[in-house]
């Protein structure tokens, strides 16, 4: 298994962090990621939101129901960054905040067609000063920039200053550059790596031996603050200081061994006005929680040095990386399953049933300690499966 960046999600070899500036922006840049788009190790909305503080970043297709959304299009000083034949550089009221849509050509119309609320959003576009720069993948039209290099441009407008933005640039090209590299020097031939990466489970291969070292983990956060928690944080994010809209404040994991850890962490924001409901747990409980340092402090201790996190997506995951830099590796427990049933395994409980896992028990409290025994008995399965995998790619060699 690959060390990966936490910040930047890439293998530690080619980590673009060091090169990533911190650009303070008048604008709000909110970026709407096609799930996909996500899972493309070569994208750059990630890129582009480490390198804003002033932004956002929302993965989803469908946002007509989406709160924050149907503000922000309500509002005549947001413009929609998108190319196209009716976009308008300049005119109207000044733009506050920009959307951006992050995807394909075809994902990105296709999130417009689903959205009318968002299609109904004025639109700038941008005229590039060079080509782009996105060698490694194939735009349709010459306006089809990166989103970096898209973004990088239209603040060099709004902000009336050209040469600043420049400095998104340097990641985006490191990562181009390492790319061809790599593509140039690699000497397997293209069919064997191809067969190299059908194992969909061979990630799991390092914890056959040693299940335990996989503490599986997951949490619930407050967010969906009241109205006047929402106003200050929007007078935060517009002199550029804006942070997280969601917090850790449960955290369950175990081990295959039987080890169990939960805390309830504190809300350091006033806590949602659903958030106690949705997280299946009394909201005096999350009220009267530990400090978030002692309890993050009591869950490293729990993980150890030589320990890696299993999780049911990405989630919990970016919780707990918003918390501080202590950052293990981790496993995407849906991934894997997407893999091995070459589909989409929907909730947990569909992908466990689709897996043909046992039946689970919770392993903490509220919903978060009933995903938990779910992932147990999903984790269980999948380690099955991948040593039957290692048994048959034996016999076969």
């Amino acid at each position: 298994m690959r060390d990966v960046c936490w910040r930047c999600r890439r293998p530690r070899p080619v980590c673009y962090c060091a090169l990533l500036p911190s650009l303070p922006t008048r604008t709000r840049v909110v970026l709407l990621q096609h799930p996909r788009e996500r899972r493309v190790g070569i994208g750059t909305a990630r890129m582009t939101h480490l390198s804003l503080p002033n932004s956002e970043l929302h993965e989803g297709v469908i946002f007509e129901e989406d709160a924050r959304i149907i503000a922000l299009a309500s509002d005549p000083t947001t413009a929609v960054l998108f190319p196209g034949g009716d976009a308008d550089p300049a005119g109207g009221p000044p733009v506050r905040s920009l959307i951006v849509v992050d995807g394909t050509w075809w994902q990105a119309r296709k999130m417009l067609a689903l959205n009318p609320r968002l299609a109904s959003v004025r639109r700038i576009g941008v005229t590039p000063r060079a080509p782009g720069n996105y060698r490694i993948r194939k735009e349709p039209r010459p306006e089809c920039l990166a989103t970096v290099e898209a973004v990088a441009s239209a603040l060099a407008t709004l902000e009336d200053e050209p040469a600043r933005f420049d400095a998104m640039l340097r990641a985006f090209e490191f990562m181009v550059d390492r790319q061809i590299a790599y593509q140039a020097t690699s000497g397997a031939p293209r069919r064997r790596r191809r067969a190299q990466a059908a194992s969909p489970l061979s990630p799991l291969r390092p914890y056959l031996a040693a299940p335990s070292r996989v503490v599986l983990v997951d949490g619930g956060a407050n967010s969906g603050w009241p109205a006047e928690a929402g106003a200050a944080e929007a007078g935060a994010a517009e002199a550029g200081a804006a942070g997280p809209r969601s917090e850790l404040v449960h955290l369950v994991a175990c081990r295959p061994s039987g080890e169990r850890f939960e805390a309830f962490l504190r809300p350091r924001r006033p806590l949602g006005p659903s958030v106690a409901h949705q997280l299946e747990v009394p909201a005096h409980r999350l009220l009267d929680g530990e400090e978030a340092g002692a309890a993050l402090a009591r869950f490293r201790a729990f993980v150890g040095h030589d320990s890696v996190l299993g999780a049911w997506g990405s989630f919990t995951v970016d919780l707990l990386a918003q918390e501080g830099p202590w950052r293990p590796p981790s496993l995407d427990l849906r991934y894997l399953c997407a893999r091995h049933l070459r589909r989409r395994p929907g909730g947990i409980a569909s992908g466990a049933q689709a897996l043909l896992a046992g039946d689970p028990a919770p392993r903490g409290s509220g919903r978060a300690g009933r995903t938990l025994g779910w992932l147990e008995v999903v984790l269980a399965r999948l380690l099955d499966l991948a040593a039957e995998e290692e048994v048959a790619a034996r016999g076969a060699a």
